[in-house]
């Protein structure tokens, strides 16, 4: 049995029409269903489905997924968030062999796993990212593995354990500025976010560190900035920046749209702090043509 979200958000608001530049095609090339018949065969999950993701169509037609482990039922209820929040599954203990058999299936380059939030687990689930990281690479050593992971609740341990499977690329995203964090993410913490990306410099420092945030659920531009700068302080690598769209009239509102001139205004910023590279759009989330950001992250780094 699921839980069910209510967070005082009148049903009979109107929901805004999307400009035009946040408009895309429906997903359904031949590339797509495949990849979705793949996913369901092997008893997969995928963020791009759960989380809503507007992207999903070019990127399962360019050939790339972001697969989400440990099930797809949160032990947090984030208010931005479409993944269902609940009573989690109990934890398969064979689904890193089948993510990585299908990673090889479709032949992948780049890999980004994430997952849902499992307070009920004492490492948060931080042993299975693990063995998918392995797995993936001796069944595919030439495929770089992304992680995207929770905050584990600040457990050094459970960081210890993903990095040291020696990921390509550590993503944990802080989602939200300060001054709006509590109302959107009521049992996450910001600075225990900040806390996880530098205790992942600290511990790993050749291995980059990512994060994302999503804008237009009641921040404004100069907090925006104030969460970059605060990123750059634990030495975050690399940045993503998108648009909040509500998944239902169930989450928090979306207070207004971010125009493309603001994005590519703060995704230029963010390159002036001393990102690696800054994802900065409408569309953008967090797997977004993450390989090139991987490869930017490389390339400076060497």
């Amino acid at each position: 049995m699921t839980e069910t979200r209510d967070h005082g958000i009148q049903n009979n608001e109107r929901r805004p029409r999307l400009p035009e530049w946040l408009k895309v095609r429906m997903p359904g090339g031949p590339r797509y269903i495949e990849l979705q018949q793949m996913m369901r065969a092997k008893q997969l999950h995928t963020v791009c489905e759960e989380a809503h993701c507007p992207n999903i169509g070019e990127c399962w037609e360019r050939g790339t997924a972001t697969f989400m482990i440990l099930g797809d039922i949160c032990t947090r209820a984030c208010r931005y968030c479409a993944v269902i929040t609940g009573k989690p599954i109990q934890v398969d203990q064979l689904e890193p062999i089948r993510l990585a058999q299908t990673a090889k299936d479709m032949n992948l380059e780049y890999c980004v796993i994430t997952s849902v939030n499992r307070d009920d687990l004492e490492d948060g689930g931080a042993r299975v990212f693990a063995q998918c990281i392995e797995r993936v690479h001796n069944a595919l050593p030439t495929c770089k593995v992304e992680v995207l992971i929770p905050d584990f609740n600040g457990s050094v341990e459970a960081l210890s354990t993903v990095l040291a499977a020696n990921p390509d690329v550590l993503n944990h995203n802080i989602e939200s500025t300060r001054n709006i964090f509590r109302q959107v993410r009521p049992r996450g913490d910001y600075d225990q976010s900040l806390e996880l990306l530098a205790n992942a410099k600290r511990l790993s420092p050749s291995i980059p560190t990512k994060s994302g945030i999503i804008v237009g659920m009641g921040e404004d531009i100069a907090e925006v900035l104030e969460t970059m700068s605060d990123l750059r302080a634990v030495d975050c690598d690399l940045l993503t920046i998108g648009q909040y769209l509500r998944p239902s009239r169930q989450h928090i509102r979306m207070h207004r749209f971010y125009t493309p001139e603001e994005f590519e205004y703060l995704g230029a910023e963010g390159m002036t702090m001393g990102f690696k590279h800054v994802a900065s759009g409408p569309l953008v989330r967090s797997s977004y043509h993450a390989d090139e950001q991987h490869r930017s992250a490389t390339i400076r780094h060497d």
